[in-house]
């Protein structure tokens, strides 16, 4: 047997990282020895290994000696690149963490101020690197683990107090997951965390050695450190241990990516989502159960089930997860995993989005933070393969992130909206459009972002609320900006001294002025019909124009027109044919204006307007103003409305196709009160624009063609004539050489330099993803049968996938669109990063402190004042950070708070609830399992179950009819609701508690064995269907469960709970109407008691049966009844036969009267007497709320709100005051 020589030292870490490692040894583990190895072995320092005879045979040190014994227990990796990675964490714990680590602990190696800011800076180092990660290699512990650890040891234990812990949230959070497996603890036993820092001396026989300064290394100066480490205790108080982690325990035994979770041995105690969590995903993966073509000869062949089909809303390939992802994933991962084990043909598509603006920006900044350029630098090429470099590196994060939510997508069918299936059919959309004329070349006003260069769409602006005078900061300019005032100024009257007073918001705008509006029907403009204003910076007549968009009452009645730089303006002018004059460049200076404005950045120039008019006499006064700024959600610019040419969609008649595809039925959207947008978006819908100045996306396939021939007169670019499409360049040269009629040697053609808008591709996403216009895919799953995404998106997305799908294949994308609520925090205020309540899912997954939140803040955008806002929200909602609820625990609760129509306020507390819930179905599971036995053989329900059986029987099947209704109807919270109560309320709290004394006694006779086996099968039936009915909302703690769990029918058990079949509501239907008129009865008598006040005294019932069969169903389920109503006796009597007197009647059923006996248990008098009471307090509320009520100005003064709740008021008085009459008649019936 191998030695393992180790330091009986309690701090020597070197020693116990190599006792840990021995741990992992199960079968070979050396025998421990703390002495010194004999000096024949030559060994340099403990701890020593000692395999067998001879130097050859002996490894020295705890690299050395680690590596070996964690390679026998399989920890050093599943493959080279692995082992590679373990070596290197290996060397940072060697050289980077010892040092630090020995500096700070031991004072007489050095220790100065710096020794404590390097360990935190190196662990910070740590922090990071263990942000998305349970271990630092792979899935499962390795020596990585067990060396940073040791390494860790001495700080964790003696310099790291609660707030440096804090800081270190990921690191903390990590090393507790570790020194709380069962191979630490072994070792460790119980390890108390330090709570304040203190100096630790030497002891006296402390060798001379260990004066060493900390410069030395660590591998010399460190196993001498570890001897004078022990603190005195005589002095030194013990610190209280810090309190763990409830249910902190991983999955460790060692499983290659793909292949199968080791299910055989025992769970552990507590539900840990670590643990339940690892292993399961890349094995579903590997297995193909997400894939259509899963259990199936091909994807062709005909599925009397049905297809179900649904395609991702693809994020963008720049984004990370928030809870509005979380919300979306967790609703279409339930309803594809549901459609899955229904055996429908299913298929959850992924895809990624090219995010043209998000992500040009985002290379951008690299590119100048890294190497100082810009991308016209390096040309339009070399920027786009900039882009796709970062792509390929950064791109895949959030499909890693959908997989930690669990989500059963078909990645090998993963798309990106700019891979060449897609590119191929965005150009063919594009040519096949632009050909039929539905595309076309306009100039028009656009959202302008000055920052970007390039139009944006609506959705990417942001629409900032001002009250009055506010600052702003604006890119390119170094002081803010102001916003949120009115100046006003006069224009002069041509050929008068009289004076137009107007107004605006953008006061440089006015160098842009083509005329002065005012109202047909305001008296005090009459008289300047005809005439014009001047403007007084150039030589220029502006005409005064009657139109009915002024509003007379607002202001001076009078509105300066600048049609080329406001959206209303641009209407009248169109109205009035007036000059369009465009003052703005695209970099946002001033153009087409006169000196001194010329070249001017635009809000300096509003500056020297405003001085321009207080010089010449014309300045007025300048307001406070509320109004809405609007602001480029990507470069934080103040977007600009600006002229050019553009490419646009005519979106008239599909807008119009679209609103009547869901006014005759064909499509469908939930809930429905989103219908009344819809028509009234597509019924007014506007023109889209598709063009994008940007140089990532799909560059739009037109040409300008130019014409070297006298014949054919030069074109504008506006001007859609001169403007040719193409899949290549020489088909766009065929198509003008047709139109205009010369040859190809006289013609030049430039293709445009802007790309499509990314909604363009997104619009087209539902068939572009299986290679449209052709391929076998399309055939089989377009269209699809779902879309389900959120209302935000609505226009932008939903309403141009429908537009575009019945233009371009003549057909709707999909037959249903199911609209859920916006996510909200849990006092119902909007996500927003400035209110701190921004929350990332993963931390809701796997913890976080308030100290990683507050973090998290340093690297967004905000200003300082919004960080500290930011923190004091952060700090009011998640005092002690948010704790670790796991994936399952998360999407549950995301589907129990969608309810239809509604905004989800949520609040993480009761994700924490639903992680207990967890707890108790992993504990009701290892219950029963102990109870099945090891040799129990699962067989079917045998018709000789016990009421109690019948009646979770009952429940079981009501719960499974409920989740199939919801999961039809898109009701998250019934199923939730169901589900919960099933397990929780049913299941736990009521039959595990009543069969207990079946098990108990199980062994008394053959009668009490067949109780227990019948009573087994029951238990087995409700676990195996309750698992397989909570499976596609929490996949991870069933999966592991149900593989526990024997099968029925083994040689055909389907491998994994995912593609096993939902249950069916027909298991027990009968069992079930039987057990609902049992309720009946049962909520009747408990109805009774509680109007008589029965709460401890129990009631002979006599149950009146109008037939045979319902006296029969009664005597049957009698004991039933019994228990659950608090029953003295129950008996069924014919409705011929009289009941004793005294009694309290209530009808249960057409079929059952019950008769309570109450007489002698009760004081009927004093009874009476109390409902007397009820009754007079009763009326004088009553006469009250109706005097309050009746008096003449009520219903004017009162608010509607107060007048409603009045009469609820009443109402509900009225109602109690008939139940007290009843009562006091039934009653005085007994005296």
């Amino acid at each position: 047997m191998a030695s393992l020589y180790v330091s009986p030292h309690p701090d020597d870490f070197r020693s116990l990282q190599a006792l840990i490692a021995a741990e992992f040894c199960s079968s070979s583990r050396p025998r421990t020895v703390t002495e010194q190895p004999p000096a024949a072995l030559n060994a340099r320092s403990r701890p020593t290994l000692v395999l067998g005879a001879g130097v050859d045979s002996v490894l020295s040190g705890s690299s050395a000696v680690s590596w070996y014994l964690a390679s026998q227990g399989k920890r050093v990796g599943l493959d080279e690149k692995q082992q590679s990675q373990v070596w290197q964490w290996l060397s940072f714990a060697d050289n980077e963490l010892t040092p630090v680590s020995c500096a700070v602990v031991f004072p007489l190696l050095g220790l100065q101020q710096s020794s404590r800011t390097e360990l935190l800076r190196v662990l910070k180092v740590l922090d990071k690197a263990l942000e998305p990660r349970t271990f630092l290699v792979g899935e499962s512990l390795t020596l990585a683990d067990i060396a940073v650890t040791a390494a860790l040891l001495l700080p964790y234990k003696y310099a790291l107090e609660p707030s440096d812990r804090k800081v270190l949230n990921n690191v903390t959070r990590w090393f507790l997951t570790c020194i709380n497996q069962p191979q630490f603890l072994q070792v460790l036993g119980e390890f108390s965390l330090c709570e304040k820092m203190v100096p630790v001396t030497p002891t006296a026989n402390a060798p001379a050695k260990s004066n060493a300064p900390a410069k030395a290394s660590a591998a010399a100066v460190c196993p001498q450190a570890t001897k004078a480490s022990a603190a005195p205790k005589a002095t030194k108080k013990k610190p209280k241990p810090e309190k763990k982690e409830i249910g902190v325990v991983a999955y460790n035994t060692p499983t290659p990516a793909g292949e199968k979770k080791d299910v055989v041995s025992p769970l552990p105690d507590a539900y840990s989502p670590q643990y339940v969590e690892a292993a399961w995903y890349p094995w579903w993966e590997k297995q193909g159960f997400f894939k259509p073509e899963y259990g199936r000869k091909s994807i062709g062949e005909p599925n009397p089930r049905g297809v179900f089909m649904m395609c991702i809303p693809p994020p963008n390939v720049t984004g990370s997860l928030h809870l509005g992802h979380a919300l979306t994933n967790a609703i279409q991962d339930s309803l594809t995993r549901w459609h899955r084990m229904r055996g429908e043909t299913t298929l959850w598509n992924p895809g990624c989005d090219h995010a043209g603006i998000a992500t040009q920006v985002v290379v951008e900044k690299k590119l100048k933070r890294e190497r100082g350029m810009t991308r016209h630098d390096l040309g339009r090429e070399g920027f786009i393969e900039e882009v796709w470099k970062w792509k390929n590196e950064k791109g895949d994060r959030i499909y890693h992130q959908l997989k930690k939510l669990g989500s059963s997508l078909d990645w090998d069918r993963a798309c990106f909206t700019m891979d060449t299936k897609l590119s191929y059919a965005v150009q063919e959309a594009f040519i096949r459009m632009h050909e039929e004329g539905v595309i076309y070349r306009s100039k028009r006003l656009v959202n302008w972002s000055c920052t970007l260069n390039s139009a944006i769409s609506d959705i990417e602006v942001d629409k900032k609320e001002l009250t009055g005078r506010t600052l702003l900061p604006v890119p390119g300019y170094k002081d803010k900006v102001e916003f949120g005032v009115m100046a006003c100024f006069a224009y002069k009257v041509d050929g008068s001294d009289e004076e137009v007073v107007v107004a605006t918001t953008r006061l440089e705008t006015m160098l842009g002025d083509s005329a002065v509006a005012v109202h047909p029907q305001d008296p005090r403009y009459q008289h300047l019909r005809g005439k014009s204003v001047l403007h007084p910076f150039c030589d220029r007549k502006m005409p005064v124009v009657f139109d009915d968009f002024v509003d007379m009452n607002f202001g001076t009645g009078a509105v300066k027109i600048t049609p080329a730089h406001d959206h209303n303006d641009y209407e009248v002018g169109e109205r009035h044919k007036l000059d369009f004059l465009n003052i703005l460049d695209e970099n946002g200076l001033l153009i087409n204006v006169p000196a001194p404005f010329l070249g001017m950045k635009r809000f300096e120039a509003r500056k020297a307007v405003l001085q321009a008019l207080k010089d010449r006499g014309l300045f007025k006064e300048i307001k406070d103003h509320p109004m809405v700024v609007p602001v480029c959600s990507r470069s934080k610019d103040i977007v600009e409305p600006l002229l050019k040419p553009q490419w646009y969609v005519s979106c008239a008649e599909m807008g119009k196709d679209a609103a009547d595809a869901v006014r005759n039925g064909q499509l469908k959207i939930i809930p429905d009160h989103h219908l009344k947008t819809w028509f009234n978006w597509l019924d007014n819908i506007r023109d889209w624009c598709i063009s994008r100045q940007l140089w990532w996306g799909h560059r739009i396939p037109a040409y300008f063609v130019t014409v070297d021939d006298p014949s054919v007169k030069p074109g504008q670019d506006m001007d859609g004539h001169y403007w040719v499409s193409g899949r290549t360049e020489e088909e766009a040269m065929e198509k003008a050489t047709k139109r205009f009629n010369v040859t190809a040697d006289k013609i030049h053609l430039r293709q445009d330099e802007d790309v499509l808008d990314t909604w363009f591709s997104s619009g087209i996403f539902p068939f572009s993803i299986f290679g449209w216009p052709n391929t076998q895919d399309l055939n089989v799953f377009y269209p699809g049968t779902l879309l389900e995404t959120g209302h935000d998106i609505l226009f932008f997305w939903v309403a141009r996938m429908v537009m575009m799908g019945l233009k371009l294949t003549g057909k709707l994308p999909f037959k249903e669109v199911y609209l859920h609520a916006v996510v909200r925090d849990a006092h119902g205020r909007k996500m927003s990063k400035s209110l701190g309540n921004v929350i990332d899912p993963l931390d809701v997954i796997t913890g976080i402190s308030l100290e990683g939140l507050h973090d998290q803040l340093k690297d967004s955008n905000l200003d300082p004042l919004e960080v500290e806002k930011a923190k004091n929200g952060q700090k009011y909602d998640y005092p002690s950070g948010i704790p670790e609820c796991g994936t399952d625990a998360l999407r549950f609760a995301l589907c129990a708070y969608t309810s239809q129509g509604r905004d989800i306020n949520l609040d993480v507390n009761r994700i924490l609830g639903y992680r207990h819930f967890c707890n108790k179905l992993w504990n009701a599971v290892k219950f029963a399992m102990k109870t099945l036995g090891d040799n129990f053989g699962s067989a079917e329900l045998s018709g000789e179950e016990s009421a109690v059986d019948r009646w979770i029987l009952s429940r079981l099947a009501a719960a499974v009819g409920s989740c199939t209704a919801g999961f039809q109807a898109y009701d998250f919270p019934g199923i939730t609701t169901a589900i919960y109560s099933f397990w929780l309320y049913e299941l736990c709290d009521v039959y595990l508690e009543s069969v207990k004394p079946v098990f108990s006694d199980a062994e008394a006779d053959g009668a009490a064995q067949r109780r227990a086996l019948v009573c087994r099968q029951t238990l087995y039936t409700c676990l195996e269907v309750g698992l397989r009915l909570l499976a596609p909302i929490m996949p991870f703690v069933t999966e592991e469960l149900f593989q526990r769990l024997p099968r029925r029918l083994p040689r055909d058990s389907p491998a994994s709970i995912s593609v096993t079949p939902y249950p069916e509501t027909d298991e027990s239907d009968e069992v079930d109407r039987q057990m609902e008129f049992v309720m009946t009865v049962v909520k009747t008598i408990r109805s009774l008691r509680a109007d008589y006040n029965l709460t401890r005294t129990r009631a002979d019932c006599y149950l009146q049966c109008i037939d045979p069969a319902t006296a029969s169903l009664v005597q049957k389920y009698s004991l039933q009844i019994q228990t659950l109503s608090s029953s003295q006796t129950v008996h069924a009597v014919p409705a011929d036969q009289a009941v004793p007197e005294g009694c309290a009647v209530a009808i249960a059923s057409d079929r059952c009267t019950v008769n309570l006996a109450l007489k002698g248990l009760i004081d009927v008098e004093k009874e009476v007497a109390k409902l007397g009471t009820k009754k007079g307090e009763l009326e004088k509320q009553m006469e009250k709320l109706k005097e309050k009520m009746a008096k003449n100005d009520y219903k004017e003064k009162v608010p509607v709100k107060v007048q409603e709740q009045d009469a609820e008021k009443l109402r509900q008085s009225q109602a109690e005051l008939e139940k007290v009459k009843e009562a006091t008649d039934n009653f005085k019936k007994m005296m």
